[in-house]
C-alpha cells in the first residue's frame, strides 16, 4: 500500500508510458533503443542518507516485497538523493528474464503475509534494472533531455550490479557503426528472450504520467492487461478446480466495463488453487458489465466482483471486442481495475486482390548453380517479430547444409503462407504451376484416393536452388514421410521411426521431456537409438533409425509401446487420438508412422507467431527442461546451435537398427 515517505526520500512521480508503434520500428539519427523488460515497473527512490524507497507504477510501496534492493546503490552515491526508474525482474535457469518465475515468487510473498513469518525469498532472486533518471542530488532531470539523463544514468557506479543495474542502451548511430540496424537491435532482443524493443527520441522530456510519440514500444508478444470479471469451473481430468476465466476492461470510448472473451490456458495447477482461493469471497450473482455478454459465451459462468487484475498474452483482438489465441500470465498487484482500457481491434479488413508486383519488387540471385528471381523480399511474414520472406528465405539458405541430408529423396509437402502466418494457410503436396523446369520431382499414387488412380507430382528437395525456390514461394513448413524413393519412383522401406510428443490442455513441452525421457530408455533397452528434436511448436519428436520390410511394422511397434506407457502412467500419457482424452496428459502420437503421414522436417520453420523451428536437441538438454523456454528455439539462435553442436541428427542415417 502507499504510505508516508521517510524524510528526503523523494517525491513519487507518476511514470511516463510507452506508446505502442503500430508495428513500424522507428528509424533515424535522432532515436535510442532499449530492451524492452518483462517484471514489474518500479520506482527506486533513495534518500541522502541511503534510505531507500521502492514503489509500484501506481504507488504500491514494493519496499518490503523487494527488500533485497534497498540500499544497493546508496555507497555509489556520496549522501546524494536519487530516483531511478526501471522494472524489477527475476532470471530463470536459462538465463533469460522470466515473468512467470516472477508471478510465483509474487503468489508465495502474498501467501506469505497472511501465514506465518519468516519464511525466505532469496532462492528466487530479484533485480532492479534501471532505464531513467529523475533526480540526482538536488537536480530535477525530467525537462532534461533523454540523452542527458542516460548519460549520467550509465555514470552511476553499481556496487553490486547482481541486484541493481541498467538495461542496455544504443543510438541508432552506435548501430549504423557497427554496420547494423534497429531491426539487427530487433532480432537480437527476441533471441535473447526480451519482451520486445523501446524506441526514445533522443532530445525528448520525461512527460510523467503521459503516453508520448517520444517512447514508442515495439512489442515481440501481445499482452493485455485484463480485468477478471468471472471464472468456469474445470471439466474431466480439471474438475474441482478452475477451468477458465472471463475477462473485462474498460471501453476507451465511453468508459463503461465490456466483456472481452476468456482464457482457459497458461495456468498452473498452482496458480489454479490460488485464483480460486482469492476468486470465492468476490463472489456475485450477476455480472458486472454494462451490457450482457453473449449467453453462448458464459454457460457455466461465476461472477465476482471486478476486483482482480491480471495479464494475458493474445494474438487477435477483433473487432467484435474479443481477445483471441489468450494465454494467462498472471495477476497484477501493480495495477488498478481504473487503468484497464480494452485494445484496439486488429483483425484484418477484407481486402481485394494484391496488385501484381513492381518490377523493383524482383531481384536475381546465384543459388548454387542455379539464377532464381526472388521477389517481396521486404515482406513480412511474422508480424509479430517484422520477420521478413527475405529472412525466411536467409534462415533455409544458411541451414541448408545440415537440412538438405534430411529431405534428401523424401517427397515433400509444403505449408504456405503467402500473406504470413496470421492469414490463411494451406497444404500443397503438387507441385505448383511455374515451378522451374530443373526441380526434381516424384509421382506418386495418391493416398486419399484409392482406387481412382490419381497420382501427385511432389517436389523433391535436394539441393540449395530448390530450397531457395520453396522460400520463395513462403512454403515456410516443410513435412516429410519416413521413407524414401529411388530414382525410378519405387517406394522404400521406412527407414526411420517416429514417436510425435503433443501436448494435451494442462501440458507443456516440460511434460514432453518427461515422456520423452521415459521412451529413451524404453528404445535403448530394444537396441534402437533415440534422438530428439522439438516440434517447433508445443511439442516434441523422437526419431530412431531402423531396418524393416515391412511398412506396417513401425506404426505397429509405436503403438505398443505408446499404449505400454499409457498404461503405466495413465493420468500423464495417452495413447489415444480422440480430443477429449488428452486434458492433462501428453499424446504420443504412433500414427506418424503410417506411410501416408509426415512430420514436420528437421530445421524447418514453423508457422506460430514467432520464427521458431523444428530444432534437434541434445539428451541432456531435454533432461534439464524445466520451462517451455528451455526447449524452444528461434531461427536465429538455431543457426548460433549448428556452429556450437553441428547437425544432432547427424548419426540417424548411421545408427539404424532392425525393428525389434
Amino acid at each position: 500500500m502507499a504510505g508516508h515517505d521517510a524524510p528526503g526520500v523523494p517525491a513519487w512521480v507518476e511514470p511516463m508510458l510507452a506508446k505502442a508503434d503500430g508495428g513500424r520500428l522507428r528509424s533515424g539519427a535522432e532515436w535510442a533503443y532499449e530492451y524492452k523488460l518483462d517484471g514489474y515497473r518500479a520506482a527506486m527512490r533513495i534518500a541522502p542518507d541511503g534510505t531507500t524507497v521502492l514503489t509500484s507504477r501506481n504507488n504500491i510501496d514494493f519496499t518490503a516485497e523487494f527488500a533485497e534492493l534497498a540500499g544497493v546503490l546508496a555507497p555509489a552515491l556520496d549522501g546524494r538523493a536519487a530516483y531511478l526508474d526501471g522494472e524489477v525482474v527475476v532470471y530463470g535457469e536459462d538465463g533469460r528474464i522470466d515473468f512467470e518465475l516472477m508471478q510465483e515468487r509474487r503468489g508465495r510473498w502474498v501467501r506469505h503475509q497472511s501465514g506465518p513469518k519468516g519464511r525466505p525469498f532469496d532462492d528466487v532472486a530479484v533485480r532492479f534494472l534501471a532505464f531513467d533518471l529523475l533526480r540526482l542530488g538536488d537536480r530535477d532531470l525530467l525537462k532534461e533531455p533523454y540523452d542527458e539523463r542516460r548519460g549520467l544514468l550509465a555514470g552511476l557506479p553499481m556496487p553490486d550490479p547482481y541486484r541493481v543495474s541498467v538495461v542496455r542502451a544504443v543510438t541508432f548511430d552506435e548501430l549504423a557503426a557497427d554496420r547494423r540496424t534497429p531491426a539487427d537491435f530487433l532480432a537480437h532482443a527476441a533471441s535473447a528472450g526480451y519482451e520486445g524493443v523501446v524506441a526514445k527520441l533522443r532530445g525528448s522530456a520525461y512527460v510523467p504520467g503521459q503516453r508520448p510519440d517520444s517512447w514508442l514500444k515495439h512489442p515481440l508478444i501481445r499482452t493485455q492487461e485484463v480485468i477478471v470479471c468471472g471464472w468456469r469451473p474445470g471439466q474431466r481430468s480439471f474438475t474441482g478446480t478452475l477451468g477458465g476465466l472471463l475477462l473485462g476492461a474498460h471501453d476507451p470510448g465511453t468508459g463503461d466495463l465490456v466483456y472481452i472473451g476468456d482464457v482457459g490456458t497458461g495456468f498452473s495447477q498452482a496458480t489454479r488453487a490460488d485464483l480460486m482461493a482469492q476468486l470465492q469471497p468476490l463472489e456475485r450473482r450477476t455480472h458486472p458489465f454494462a451490457t450482457t455478454p453473449p449467453r453462448e459465451d458464459t454457460v457455466r459462468a461465476r461472477w465476482v466482483e471486478p476486483r482482480l487484475v491480471g495479464e494475458i498474452v493474445y494474438r487477435q483482438f477483433t473487432r467484435g471486442g474479443r481477445v483471441r489465441h489468450t494465454a494467462w500470465r498472471g495477476l497484477r498487484a501493480d495495477k488498478e481495475p481504473a487503468d484497464v482500457v480494452a485494445p484496439r481491434a486488429t483483425e484484418p479488413a477484407a481486402a481485394p486482390p494484391p496488385p501484381p508486383e513492381p518490377a523493383g519488387q524482383r531481384i536475381t540471385v546465384q543459388a548454387g548453380n542455379r539464377r532464381l528471381t526472388l521477389s517481396n523480399l521486404d515482406k513480412v511474414l511474422y508480424p509479430a517479430d517484422g520477420f521478413t520472406k527475405g529472412e525466411v528465405i536467409n534462415y533455409y539458405s544458411r541451414i541448408a547444409p545440415v537440412l538438405l541430408p534430411h529431405l534428401a529423396g523424401r517427397p515433400v509437402t509444403f505449408i504456405r503462407y503467402p500473406n504470413g502466418v496470421a492469414g490463411e494457410k494451406w497444404f500443397e503436396k503438387n507441385v505448383p504451376n511455374g515451378a522451374p523446369p530443373w526441380l526434381r520431382t516424384v509421382r506418386l499414387p495418391s493416398t486419399g484416393s484409392r482406387g481412382s488412380g490419381d497420382t501427385i507430382d511432389y517436389p523433391l528437395l535436394d539441393d540449395l536452388p530448390a530450397l531457395v525456390w520453396s522460400a520463395n514461394m513462403a512454403a515456410v513448413e516443410l513435412h516429410v514421410p519416413q521413407w524414401t524413393v529411388e530414382p525410378d519412383a519405387t517406394r522404400r522401406p521406412p527407414d526411420r521411426l517416429v514417436f510425435d510428443l503433443d501436448p494435451g490442455p494442462g501440458t507443456t513441452v516440460v511434460d514432453c521431456a518427461r515422456v520423452a525421457e521415459r521412451l529413451h530408455d524404453v528404445l535403448a533397452a530394444d537396441g534402437l537409438t533415440a534422438f530428439a528434436k522439438t516440434s517447433g511448436s508445443k511439442g516434441m519428436q523422437l526419431y530412431c533409425g531402423i531396418r524393416t520390410d515391412d511398412p506396417a511394422a513401425p506404426s505397429a511397434y509405436a503403438k505398443r509401446l505408446a499404449q505400454q506407457l499409457a498404461k503405466e502412467t495413465p493420468g500423464e500419457v495417452t495413447a489415444v487420438m480422440a480430443k477429449a482424452q488428452r486434458g492433462g496428459r501428453v499424446f504420443i502420437d504412433w500414427s506418424q508412422n503410417n506411410p501416408a503421414k509426415t512430420t514436420v522436417a528437421p530445421y524447418s520453420l514453423r508457422g506460430r507467431d514467432h520464427p521458431t523451428v523444428s530444432t534437434p536437441v541434445t539428451w541432456d538438454e531435454v533432461r534439464a527442461c524445466r520451462h517451455v523456454n528451455h526447449l524452444t528455439f528461434t531461427a536465429e539462435e538455431v543457426l548460433d546451435r549448428i556452429d556450437e553442436h553441428g547437425d544432432l541428427l547427424a548419426g540417424l542415417a548411421e545408427d539404424r537398427a532392425p525393428l525389434p
